[in-house]
């Protein structure tokens, strides 16, 4: 079958890729945005299977996310509450400081689009963890070609802003710009 227009293409045309860890963590993944020639605006058709999650609970600085169920049953995770979702609901996820989490707590799959916008420099905060994921040049679910940076750090080992920094004057007044 070929493809009717190179900005037109049908989630069965994208190969799926399967993630996650242990037992708390799979799906399945199709990349739709990057497929049809997206560049600042992602988007992906998930599925989890039941009692998974995608992703750890985090937060984003600088990219804002959405999503669309399609099919099934879970839990929004916001914040400190636990939300029911279910095909038809539509999640705003702006920028900032409010953890998120899908959890497919049904017995059978979730399913739904997850959009986002695709700034290239974004730091993730992972909450339950306490760890930092720093992204340069390609964002968080891009490509990895373009990537200059990428890495994680847990917040307990944070350093003060002049450490390790040579200075000529050490005047305990000066704060970082």
């Amino acid at each position: 079958m070929s493809r009717r227009h190179p900005n037109v293409i049908n989630k069965d045309e994208v190969p799926a890729t399967e993630g996650g860890r242990g037992d708390r963590y799979a799906y399945f993944r199709r990349q739709l945005g990057a497929a049809a020639g997206g560049r600042a605006l992602g988007a992906s058709y998930m599925e989890l299977p039941p009692g998974r999650s995608a992703w750890p609970a985090h937060f984003h600085c600088a990219n804002e996310e959405a999503i669309f169920v399609i099919q099934g049953t879970g839990t929004l995770r916001l914040g400190i509450e636990r939300i029911p979702i279910r095909s038809g609901d539509y999640v705003a996820l702006p920028a900032g400081p409010t953890e998120h989490q899908i959890i497919n707590d049904s017995s059978g799959p979730l399913s739904y689009l997850a959009f986002s916008t695709m700034v290239p420099t974004d730091v993730v905060v992972y909450t339950d963890s306490a760890k930092l994921g720093v992204f340069g040049g390609s964002p968080p679910g891009g490509t990895r070609e373009g990537r200059i940076v990428e890495g994680f750090f847990k917040l307990e080992e944070a350093v003060d802003y002049w450490e390790g920094e040579t200075v000529l004057d050490e005047d305990p007044e000066d704060e970082p710009e």
